[in-house]
This record gives structure tokens, sequence and C-alpha cells, in this order.
């Protein structure tokens, strides 16, 4: 039980497209199954949708457009001045298309998550649905995990999983994978602010015990 008393944890999201993910967040924190406060949310694209969608519900917003700077180290420094500024218990990554450079990982390591439409360590990077197509796999789905320098190599949390079925294609897959997601993410949110899901750069800890693999949730 979470002590109704307890500081919110406070976080960031990160994005670069249209924000499904966040929406489901704003909507989870809404209906207070996410006991956190989405202080900012912060777009290297100027024209992401998901900006409009926390204007909307009131929350403060940012643009870092990487086209605007001279070269990628000033970008990613004014990235981490803004973030060290806010100094966030939690930052989401939800469709966020930049690489985090390795000092802004270490900086915040144990407090980035991020989702990505594979079930890892499988299909790092992108176009993971036409992967798992032409490998004829069996099973897809998504990850959660802690973000470290190495791409998509962070521990995985937790993992929403379903058969391949013979029908599928690549649009068909990514609307299964993200109707995943949108269960998995803020599950994973909901122990971390509730710390109960803690990385301490090593090992990853559910409830005080080591986590040797992720939670699985299967598609009914």
């Amino acid at each position: 039980m979470v002590d109704s008393d307890q500081p919110k944890c406070r976080a960031v999201c990160l994005i670069s497209g249209s924000g499904t993910n966040l929406q489901t967040i704003i909507e989870n924190i809404n209906n207070e199954m996410l006991q956190i406060e989405l202080v900012s949310v912060i777009s290297d694209n100027p024209k992401a949708k998901g900006l409009k969608r926390a204007k909307r519900e009131g929350i403060d917003t940012k643009i870092i457009d990487y086209s605007t700077y001279k070269n990628r180290r000033e970008f990613d420094e004014s990235l981490e001045i803004e973030m060290l500024s806010i100094n966030p218990d939690l930052i989401i990554l939800a469709g966020y298309m930049k690489i985090l450079n390795i000092n802004f990982c270490n900086i915040f390591v144990g407090r980035i998550l991020n989702i990505h439409p594979s079930l890892l360590p499988k299909y790092k990077g992108l176009n993971t649905h036409q992967r798992v197509i032409d490998n004829s796999e069996e099973l897809h789905g998504a990850s959660v995990h802690f973000v470290v320098p190495e791409l998509d190599e962070g521990p995985v949390i937790i993992q929403y999983q379903f058969e391949i079925e013979r029908h599928d294609d690549r649009d068909s897959l990514q609307k299964k994978v993200q109707q995943g997601e949108y269960i998995i993410y803020s599950k994973a949110i909901k122990w971390f602010c509730e710390k109960r899901l803690i990385f301490d750069s090593e090992k990853v800890y559910l409830d005080n015990k080591v986590l040797l693999k992720p939670s699985i949730v299967m598609k009914n």
C-alpha cells in the first residue's frame, strides 16, 4: 500500500511523435492508477502531436529541436541542462527517436525507462515488425527496460507477448504491439514510482528481490 501522504514521483516524458503512450499515461494519471506528477513533456520534434496532448492537460511542454543546433554535442548539452534543471525522479521515453548519449545515461542511471516494440534481446533497433515476419517468429510483443548507454541493452523489466497468427502483417503486428505497450508501460512506471522497482546500475530489484527475468503479460 502506498502512503497517500508520500510526495508523488516527478516524471518527465520525452517524445518525438504522436504520443499515444503518453496519452495512456496521462489517462492513467487522471484515473489515479498512476500516482505521479508529469512535470514536463519534451520533444525533439516541434510538430509532434504528443505536444498537443500534453498542452490540453495543462502539462508544461518544451521543444529541443535538433535542427536548430550546430551539432549533436550542443543538442545533447541542451537536453542535459534542461533535465538537470528539472531533476525528475523518472524519465519516460515514449517514442523518443534520438539516442541518448553516454553522459546523459550515466547521470540519470536507474531513472530512465524505455519501451521497445520487440521481445528484447531480440530485434533491437528499428523495423522490428517486418524483421519478426521475415524470420518466421512465433511470438512477438513489447518490452519495458531501463536505459543504459548501449542501444536497447538495458535490463528488461516486463514484456507483453502474443502469438503471431498466419494472417498477421507488419501493420497488424504494430497495432497488437501498441495495445500491449499501453498495458505494460504503466505497470512498470507504477512499480518504479511506488519504489518497488529499483535499478542500481548492476541489478534490477522488484519488491526487494533480484529480477532475474522479466515479468510476462500474455495476450488473452
